[in-house]
């Protein structure tokens, strides 16, 4: 079965951005909590550490193995529970693209919805990156349901939908 991608491009602001959309029957307070609470993060793709009123956190990708080095994000925006926004920040990385995170809640009649957006600089970054995310957001929901995220192949998500994915960013 091929594993069909959910993100599209959108032009922001001057900026390219990969959009993905998931909706949740819970209340937004809920699944506000899930992306941004490190204990719930963690069942789906990560935790963090700090204090997010310095502006900054140090992000762990605890679904890639124990051996993944930790990063750090700059917090742009946080309007609880409804958007927040972050920065990867590496100064080892040079002047390459800051990859800027944006998530939106919206409620409504018993549901929520996630968007989730990351600025897209170039069509290779977007051929790996898309299909992460759509495993990583996939893999939320499928811990939000209260199934085993651990089922998931990124792999497969992979070889299905990195041309798309290149191709939308060509």
């Amino acid at each position: 079965m091929t594993i069909a991608p959910t993100g599209r491009r959108e032009s922001r602001n001057g900026t390219e951005y990969v959009v993905f959309h998931r909706r949740f029957a819970a209340p937004v307070e809920d699944v506000w909590a899930a992306v941004t609470e490190p204990e719930r993060l963690e069942r789906w793709i990560g935790t963090w550490t700090g204090d997010p009123a310095t502006g900054e956190v140090t992000f762990t990708m605890t679904a890639e193995g124990p051996d993944t080095p930790e990063e750090r994000y700059v917090v742009e925006e946080c309007a609880p529970p409804r958007r927040l926004v972050v920065r990867f920040a590496d100064p080892s990385e040079g002047s390459g693209p800051d990859w800027v995170l944006e998530l939106d809640l919206d409620d409504s009649e018993g549901f929520t919805t996630l968007a989730f957006a990351q600025a897209m600089p170039d069509a290779e970054t977007a051929s790996s990156v898309g299909p992460g995310w759509d495993y990583y957001l996939d893999r939320l929901v499928v811990a939000e349901r209260g199934d085993d995220p651990g089922e998931l192949d990124y792999e497969q998500y992979a070889a299905d939908q990195s041309e798309y994915y290149r191709s939308a960013f060509s």
